[in-house]
C-alpha cells in the first residue's frame, strides 16, 4: 500500500521544508486537498490553483499530485487545477451533476479523474463509473469535520470496491486504483491495506511534530504486515 501525504497538516510557512523532507523519504504521490468554505460541513477555505502551482514548481515534474476537490464548483473549476500542475482531479460523486461527462473533459485534457464517496455514500452511486475511472477514493471521516476518529465502518464499502475492480482488471479493463482517506496512522495502516486498499492519504500520521516525515512514514510501513 502506497502512502501520498495531505499536507494540510503541514506548517504553511515552512512548507518547502515538510515537501523536502517527503522527496527525501521518498514520496512520490501528493494528495491536495481543496476546500471552498463553502460544500464541507465546516466552512473550511484551504488554498486554490496558485498553492498547487507553487508545489508543483518546487516538486518539479517527476512527482504525482492529484487535487482532492471539496467544492460546489468542480464541474466548472477542475482545469484550472490541471493548468496549475495537479496529476490528476479527485470529485465527490455528491457535487457533481454528471460524473460521467466530467470525466470525459478531464481525460480529453490529459489529466486522470477519481470519484470520491462519503462514509454515508452508497458504492452504488459509482459502481457504473468505475470502468472509466483511474481512481476511487473512500472518505473514512466526513470531509472537513474536525476531530474526527477512522471509521471501520466502511470496511464493507471498500472491500466491495476491491472485488468489482479486480474483476474489471481480470477482464483486461482499467487498472483503477482504490485510495482511502481519513484518519489514518500506524496503529490502522495495516488494516486498510488488508482490505485491499492501494493508496492511503495520511495527514498529521505523517506530517506531526512529533517525528519526520521520514521517522512517521518508517512507523506507518513497519506497522503494514500485508
Amino acid at each position: 500500500m502506497e502512502i501520498t501525504p495531505s499536507i494540510l497538516t503541514a506548517d504553511f510557512c515552512n512548507l518547502g521544508e515538510t515537501l523536502d523532507e517527503a522527496l527525501k523519504a521518498g514520496i512520490s504521490w501528493f494528495h491536495m486537498d481543496i476546500m471552498d468554505g463553502n460544500w464541507v460541513i465546516n466552512k473550511t477555505i484551504t488554498f486554490g490553483p496558485a498553492l498547487v502551482k507553487s508545489v508543483r514548481d518546487f516538486l518539479g515534474d517527476e512527482v504525482f499530485i492529484d487535487c482532492h476537490l471539496m467544492i460546489t464548483n468542480a464541474e466548472l473549476t477542475w482545469k484550472q487545477f490541471i493548468d496549475a500542475g495537479a496529476d490528476m482531479i479527485i470529485c465527490h460523486i455528491e457535487a457533481v451533476d454528471n460524473f460521467q461527462n466530467l470525466i470525459s473533459k478531464v481525460h480529453s485534457h490529459g489529466a486522470k479523474i477519481g470519484c470520491v464517496l462519503n462514509p454515508e455514500t452508497e458504492t452504488s452511486e459509482v459502481l457504473h463509473l468505475i470502468p472509466y475511472l483511474d481512481l476511487v477514493l473512500v472518505m473514512s471521516v466526513v470531509p472537513g469535520k474536525g476531530g474526527q476518529s477512522f471509521m471501520p465502518s466502511v470496511e464493507n464499502k471498500v472491500r466491495e470496491l476491491r472485488k468489482n475492480i479486480d474483476l474489471q482488471i481480470k477482464n483486461g479493463g482499467k487498472k483503477t486504483k482504490l485510495m482511502i482517506d481519513g484518519g489514518i496512522k500506524d496503529h490502522n495502516a495495516d488494516l486498510v491495506s488488508s482490505w485491499g486498499v492501494d493508496i492511503a492519504v495520511v495527514g498529521s500520521g505523517l506530517i506531526n511534530n512529533e517525528g519526520t516525515v521520514e521517522e512517521n512514514l518508517i512507523q506507518i510501513k513497519k506497522s503494514i504486515k500485508t
